[in-house]
């Protein structure tokens, strides 16, 4: 196997948690609602799968208790700021904290204790093509889910009634409700919803990428998430994109520190954040009112070319995102 089919199959397999926490935040954030408590909740979600896991010996057990525990945290949040009329912004800030400590709290007995992982279940048949067999098929079945789950999101959200409905909830909601949509409790059931798929980022990387549990195991993960979203334009396939991109910056990473060894290890630790919050600047300016000027200087063979690739670029937010809703 040549190296540069082990490194796209690595990036697939370390992308795979992104993935999850991703796709859970755009449904949430289409449907108008911004949950801040993405860090927090990874933590928790894989330090209960960890720990649930390790004394039912069950991994399927362990991924529904993360499963239960980002949709219990991603409820705080709609009570809080959907019920009670509080900042989603503050409230979910506030909620990240919170699980971090308590991850850290309620962790502690079970730092660096061995546990179960999720089994390696390679594709009868197909894992043995050439190239294209242990690029896809030779992982788990966590990292397939990933695989499909990309797909599924775009097809429910622009090719289903539902995904229009969900939609409408983070674009205008106020239409959405003159035609008998229940706004506030179709927020809170996508919320919850995506709040479960956070929590299983997190019991995909205490059972599979990074098994175990230790201090803060996964910290940094939610926020890096947040920001692939909005990188993504809160569009599925771009997410996905992101994901990969910073998987891949993060493999290159571990790789160069043994090529430029001279380096403190601290450099390449922090590199891919950097590299990612670069490419999102590249990706604000791109919506910006002077790139159009900028735009509007260049020779008209290259004007038209140019603005194309800035409207594939530029996405605005929901047009609805993070404020409470008001009936008419």
């Amino acid at each position: 196997m040549d190296q540069t089919t082990i490194f796209v199959a690595a990036v697939l397999a370390a992308a795979a948690p992104l993935i999850f926490a991703t796709m859970g935040e755009t449904l949430t954030e289409r449907a108008g609602v911004v949950n801040l408590s993405l860090d927090g909740t990874i933590l928790m979600g894989a330090m209960i799968a960890f720990a649930v896991a390790l004394n039912t010996q069950s991994v399927l057990l362990g991924f529904g208790a993360a499963a239960l525990t980002g949709a219990l945290i991603a409820l705080v949040l709609c009570f809080l700021s959907l019920s009670l009329r509080q900042s989603q912004t503050a409230v979910g800030f506030v909620l990240a904290l919170l699980c971090t400590e308590l991850s850290s709290f309620l962790g502690a007995p079970f730092v660096r204790v061995p546990g179960p992982a999720v089994p390696f279940l390679p594709v009868p048949g197909l894992a043995n093509l050439p190239v294209i067999g242990p690029i896809l098929f030779r992982h788990d079945l966590a990292i397939y889910t990933s695989f499909l789950l990309v797909p599924l999101v775009g097809w429910l959200l622009f090719q289903t009634r539902a995904g229009l409905t969900l939609r409408a909830l983070g674009e205008r909601p106020q239409a959405a409700y003159a035609r008998g949509v229940p706004v506030v409790p179709m927020r809170y059931l996508v919320t919850v919803a995506g709040g479960a798929l956070v929590g299983m980022a997190g019991a995909v990387y205490s059972l599979d990428l990074k098994q175990g549990w230790s201090y803060r195991h996964t910290f940094g993960a939610g926020w890096i998430a947040l920001a692939i979203v909005i990188f993504g334009g809160w569009r599925p396939w771009r997410v996905a994109l992101g994901c990969y991109l910073f998987a891949a910056l993060e493999i290159m990473a571990l790789r160069m520190q043994s090529v430029l060894s001279g380096l403190p290890t601290q450099v390449f630790q922090v590199a891919p954040f950097a590299l990612m919050i670069a490419v999102l600047v590249l990706v604000n300016l791109a919506g910006s009112t002077h790139m159009s000027r900028r735009i509007g200087d260049l020779p008209p063979s290259l004007r038209r070319p140019a603005q194309a690739l800035v409207d594939r670029l530029a996405a605005p937010a929901p047009a609805a995102l993070g404020q409470p809703f008001e009936r008419p």
